[in-house]
């Protein structure tokens, strides 16, 4: 297996007609540019999003393309093109740490060789799912803390179980700010309904209206009747207080719950199409 930034796992028995994006479910970071690195490992653990390889990687999705490198390599939700202290080759972790020794700030040319070998083949591969004419949507998948840390916009605010999002405004309507918004209020609101019946809390776009990979292929989506949905998922939910370690009995109850989600956005979607 090559060093790219993904790992595509396509489901052989009857799958949910949608593909799963994890750019952020890995803490793993290459030997040569570890060193390179001013944080811990626990500091590096700390921008993972813990359990969404656990939990949405089991969803029996068309496709499951997950990174195979920590985001603090590169950025996988972020623009190639957005090259700022949070940007593609981030400076700075949501804690406010600084990523990088001071003489070993990546330059120029290791920013694009970077991009060409780790951060293009994941988007190559999440392109490639989503081609399949029976795609319906791309569920892009994160984790988060739950109380927003200190360079989040929601910092030392608590937050819900599910955040959805669609680069609208909380009702999921459009943000004149934002743009386009990359699935409609009415189906976002059914997913919502969906999540909220196996118990979990919701809100909506908020604190997160959704990232790079949301709006860039919910944009290619545009008139196709595909959505393209951002889903956070409270990590306060499987995790064991104050640590990082999962806890498998809730981890199991978590994964099922999603999965029974899924199952029912699933059926909703393909009820309307056959509707139609």
């Amino acid at each position: 297996m090559t060093k790219s930034q993904s790992i595509v796992h396509h489901n052989s028995s009857v799958p949910l007609p949608f593909v799963i994006s994890l750019p952020h479910c890995s803490s793993r970071v290459p030997g040569e540019i570890r060193s390179t690195f001013a944080l811990s490992d626990k500091q590096i653990e700390e921008s993972t999003d813990v359990g969404t390889k656990e939990i949405f990687g089991s969803i029996p999705a068309k496709a499951v393309v997950s990174a195979r490198w920590s985001r603090l390599l590169v950025d996988l939700n972020r623009g190639p093109d957005q090259l700022n202290s949070k940007g593609v080759i981030a400076l700075k972790d949501y804690h406010g740490r600084v990523i990088y020794r001071e003489d070993c700030i990546p330059d120029k040319q290791e920013t694009e060789r970077r991009l060409k070998k780790y951060y293009r083949p994941f988007h190559d591969h999440l392109r490639a799912a989503l081609d399949d004419k029976d795609i319906k949507g791309l569920f892009d998948c994160h984790s988060l803390n739950g109380i927003g840390p200190l360079e989040a916009p929601d910092a030392g605010k608590k937050r819900r179980d599910i955040i959805l999002s669609n680069n609208g405004d909380e009702t999921g309507d459009q943000n004149p700010a934002l743009g386009k918004t990359t699935c409609p209020a009415e189906t976002l609101y059914m997913i919502r309904e969906a999540f909220r019946g196996a118990g979990f809390s919701v809100s909506i776009n908020n604190p997160y209206a959704g990232g790079f990979i949301t709006t860039h292929y919910g944009g290619i989506f545009s008139g196709t009747g595909r959505i393209a949905v951002q889903m956070e998922i409270n990590q306060d939910l499987y995790l064991e207080p104050g640590t990082m370690r999962l806890e498998t009995n809730k981890l199991k109850s978590v994964r099922d719950n999603v999965f029974r989600s899924f199952k029912e956005i699933a059926r909703e979607l393909l009820s309307r199409e056959f509707r139609c």
